[in-house]
């Protein structure tokens, strides 16, 4: 083989293939547009203007969504690991892309800069934020923070991953460059796995909101402090946070699940299966 042959072949050999990565992009945009409807649909209830942000930004995100699935079709997709690492950055700058839009089409008048950050401070579980006079500001923005917190605590890839056996991809090389978990396997295909972790997440977050009802706190605050609580993300709806409110009770139930969704959630399931020491076991848990 010539030298040039030799080159072209390594070259080939590290040339990366995008189209899968920004076909999955693609979906999650799709997602990111459906979920812009639920707080659309909170300020048309509430009869605020600021629907129209939400509206403006669900079609742009669809539109470049379905342009990126209808653009880099493929029939069958197999994940490497370069790919999964690529999909993973990524996802989340292109996400968080996405939803920002709402806070800079928002009556708050955000720059680009600033509503990139309140996105990605959300979708990160960071909880610094850009906001102030959180007590009259729109109900489906602060639907959005806390939804962006929710969906961030779980990994935005986590769910990609649910849909990835779907659409005929492998996904646990994603799983493994998105999570910080390097344990063993305890479930066999990462569908069930993504499945199981999302429903643990989905009754930590129900069992959040039903006590904060119980403690006194009105639905629209106890569902938004449910998810960021349970995200471990700490967005609230007032500008005075929890201090807002002074029953012992609505703090203790925060912490209670602040703690339940620090913990690793692969654990629940094994606990869930059976193995109920593998808490103390866990090096994460015991520091």
């Amino acid at each position: 083989m010539q030298p040039t042959d030799r080159r072209r072949t390594a070259a080939a050999g590290y040339r990366l293939e995008l189209r899968p990565v920004f076909y999955i992009i693609g979906f999650l945009l799709i997602v990111m547009a459906v979920t812009m409807t639920i707080p659309l649909a909170t300020d048309l209830v509430a009869g605020n203007r600021d629907w129209v942000a939400f509206a403006m930004s669900s079609m742009i995100t669809l539109f470049i969504g379905g342009a990126l699935v209808t653009a880099c079709y493929q029939p069958a997709i197999e994940l490497n690991l370069r790919q999964a690492f690529v999909l993973t950055t990524l996802s989340w700058v292109m996400i968080a892309a996405a939803s920002a839009l709402p806070f800079y089409f928002s009556p708050y008048r955000f720059n680009l800069a600033e509503s990139y950050f309140e996105a990605m401070s959300g979708l990160t579980t960071t909880g610094a934020t850009m906001m102030v006079g959180l007590d009259r500001a729109p109900a489906g923005l602060l639907l959005w923070r806390a939804l962006l917190q929710w969906m961030g605590g779980i990994g935005i890839i986590g769910f990609g991953i649910a849909i990835l056996p779907f659409l005929r991809i492998g996904g646990m090389q994603l799983f493994h460059s998105e999570s910080s978990d390097r344990s063993d396997k305890v479930v066999p295909r990462v569908s069930d796995l993504a499945v199981s972790i999302g429903a643990i997440y989905l009754v930590f977050t129900v069992l959040c909101f039903g006590m904060l009802r119980l403690v006194g706190m009105g639905p629209f605050d106890a569902i938004t402090h449910a998810m960021a609580a349970v995200s471990t993300g700490g967005f609230s709806t007032k500008d005075a946070s929890v201090a807002y409110w002074s029953d012992a009770g609505v703090h203790w139930t925060l912490i209670i699940f602040m703690v339940a969704g620090g913990l690793p959630f692969v654990r629940y399931i094994s606990f869930v299966r059976g193995n109920y020491g593998v808490f103390w076991r866990d090096s994460q848990v015991r520091r």
